[in-house]
């Protein structure tokens, strides 16, 4: 039984851009994300005209292996596309879009990828990220140098090293042609999606029952509930063998809905395409595409490793600024229990002690000031007590009041009176005792 296909696509701004530079297409066999960059009026173009260049291959295929070589031809002639443009307006110079489709064949599909968007596969409750991105910040993880929780965080995971644009007229993109089977569900998405919702909660959309247009409604939501500081642009695609896909209308979403605005420059071809630098930095568009040149790229590797070395030294300098609150905390403290005195016991007599009664550990937060003659056992049985809990002073001579106050409690405690032992009986005459001689 053939495999069909039943997709949607959503396209959503965001809540900080000011413009929507992703374009999508969901088509008969194709399906495609594009994230654009360069600026606001570069970006939104470089996802259109690649898009739209693409859209041109959505169709029937003989085989997996002819969709692939359909997906690399329009990839290259859309990497040309964007460099005439460029050449022929200037003013766009510095853009450029990531790219990533899927096409589908029976029980294949060949998919191409160059940029930071991405295209995930979910398989019996399971999802996996098929394609790697081309950034700085995974080089570094894939050399070991960063974990996958740095990379989110890393002040350069915006730089892009793949893209398409007017820097080589024939980009390196990753071509690969894999198996698929009824169940299957395809996600391809720009960073705005994966940038702000975990591979959890996507796993748990796409492991729903609900149908690929709710699907991607439901991460666009997701994505705009984490914020949404980038655009979002999802494509889902299911195979399955009991879908009639008879009838279905391509849809495109993003900047390649609209009409592009440098259109008229298609049909042109020139002769010479002068080899720009992508490189756009700034806050409105912090992604950019840096050349996989290998002093650019030892550049970044010494600044990441200049990054680790500050990071080291900061968490050490934060650990000594802590350790040396906790000692000048605990010196102090410990100088304040110096000038606390209280009262206690001794080996049974009333002392006064110097420092407070608690422990720090091993060590004892006071010592005995001075044993005065006074026998605990003296006093009244409630001050004894007393003593006995200790009894806390503010100073020296408080102790010695407190001591004062108790020696004048053992003179006015009357003294036991002792009681008088019997007299002791007289011995009875003994009964066989010889009688006293008469006479």
């Amino acid at each position: 039984m053939a495999l069909v296909t039943s997709s949607a696509a959503i396209s959503h701004v965001g809540k900080i851009r000011s413009n929507n530079q992703d374009s999508g297409f969901a088509g008969q066999s194709l399906f495609a994300v594009a994230d654009g960059m360069g600026g606001h009026a570069g970006g939104d173009v470089a996802s259109a005209l690649a898009i739209t260049r693409l859209r041109e291959i959505d169709g029937e295929y003989g085989s997996a292996v002819d969709a692939e070589f359909a997906l690399q031809e329009a990839i290259v002639a859309a990497n040309a596309i964007l460099a005439e443009t460029v050449f022929e307006h200037p003013e766009l110079t510095g853009m450029g879009t990531t790219l990533s489709a899927l096409v589908r064949v029976g029980h294949s599909v060949a998919l191409a990828h160059i940029g930071d968007s991405r295209v995930y596969r979910f398989r019996d409750g399971a999802l996996t990220q098929i394609t790697a991105d081309h950034t700085f910040v995974q080089r570094l993880v894939d050399s070991g140098r960063i974990t996958a929780e740095e990379a989110k965080t890393h002040p350069r995971r915006s730089v892009l090293m793949r893209v398409l644009g007017d820097v080589d007229s024939t980009p390196d993109v990753d071509l690969q042609v894999m198996d698929t089977r009824p169940g299957d569900r395809w996600l391809i998405c720009s960073d705005g999606l994966t940038g702000v919702v975990d591979n959890d909660h996507i796993s748990e959309a796409l492991a729903s029952e609900m149908s690929p247009a709710e699907v991607v409604s439901d991460l666009v939501k997701q994505a705009l509930d984490g914020g949404a500081p980038d655009n979002v642009t999802i494509v889902v695609v299911d195979i399955s063998s009991s879908f009639d896909e008879q009838g279905v209308e391509p849809v495109t979403v993003g900047s390649a809905s609209k009409p592009v605005a440098f259109e008229g420059s298609l049909g042109k071809r020139v002769s010479r395409i002068p080899g720009l630098r992508l490189h756009q930095r700034g806050p409105s568009d912090p992604s950019h595409f840096e050349p996989e040149s290998e002093d650019y790229l030892d550049e970044l590797i010494e600044e990441n490793r200049r990054r680790s070395r500050r990071r080291k030294a900061a968490w050490l300098a934060g650990l000594l600024v802590v350790v040396l609150a906790l000692a000048a905390t605990a010196f102090i403290g410990y100088q304040w229990t110096q000038t606390r005195y209280y009262v206690g016991a001794v080996d049974g007599k009333v002392a006064i002690y110097h420092g407070v009664q608690q422990t720090v550990g091993p060590i004892a937060l006071s010592e005995v000031y001075q044993v005065t003659k006074i026998s605990v056992d003296d006093l009244p049985m409630y001050t004894q007590e007393q003593v006995s809990d200790t009894i806390n002073a503010d100073s020296v001579d408080a102790a010695r009041d407190i001591v004062k106050r108790l020696g004048e409690a053992v003179e006015t405690t009357p003294a036991p009176t002792p009681t008088p032992s019997p007299a002791p009986a007289a011995a009875p005459a003994a009964a066989d005792a010889p009688a006293a001689p008469v006479g």
